[in-house]
């Protein structure tokens, strides 16, 4: 299973993460989120992946980060077209950066019942995409801390594979082993884990992760 924690921004901090045994690390480059990284000095040479997030973005800016922290995985959590994503594939395919679309779910309780995956719309993305993430809806763009109905996840029937977001906690492990989907690969930890937004507790995910290999 990939385990990608999101929001790190201070260098100590991204050091001492890549030391545990996960798969990707995410850095957000969006100015309205705690988490925006363009407000400190450095973000130091890793063994872990990069991966740069960024919500309705420009071309332009993209590529920037790409080459400034060395990138290896986009991740886009905004509106961002099927046409926006195919020009950003074309850009990278050279590269073999890889690109993670996020999709986001209700979380209200009055529309969670009629909540669904949008197959048909997801659809348009699929040529350009290495993975999907599916989070939970907010007002506002970006991560919200809050699950939704995982349920809901019975209903995607595309061949692309996705991570789970949205309010995993360490204590989530049972409800994660128990997620049957083909095409769940996944998870993104984030605020949970954290001591004060973009600082991760270090030993907590160390456990989680011990804890949530036991049970695969």
């Amino acid at each position: 299973m990939i385990i990608k924690v999101c929001g790190l921004r201070e260098k100590a901090n991204i050091l001492a993460i890549d030391t545990l045994s996960i798969d990707l690390m995410g850095m957000i480059f969006y100015e309205k989120s705690p988490r925006f990284v363009e407000d400190i000095a450095d973000i130091p040479v890793t063994n872990t992946p990069k991966v740069g997030v960024f919500v309705d973005s420009s071309l332009e800016y993209i590529l920037e980060k790409i080459e400034k922290y060395q990138l290896k995985y986009i991740q886009l959590h905004g509106n961002e077209s099927p046409d926006f994503v195919y020009n950003l594939h074309l850009e990278m395919k050279a590269e073999n950066i890889k690109i993670i679309k996020v999709f986001s779910i209700d979380n209200q309780e009055d529309n969670q019942k009629n909540s669904k995956i949008n197959n048909d719309f997801m659809a348009e993305y699929v040529p350009f995409c290495d993975y999907f993430l599916f989070d939970t809806k907010g007002t506002n763009h970006g991560g919200t801390g809050i699950k939704f109905n995982w349920q809901i996840l019975e209903g995607y029937t595309l061949k692309t594979p996705f991570l789970l977001s949205g309010g995993i906690t360490a204590d989530d492990i049972d409800e994660i082993k128990n997620i049957q989907h083909q095409q769940f690969v996944g998870i993104d930890i984030n605020s949970k884990f954290e001591i004060k937004a973009g600082l991760k507790d270090v030993e907590m995910i160390k456990k989680f992760i011990e804890n949530l290999k036991k049970c695969l």
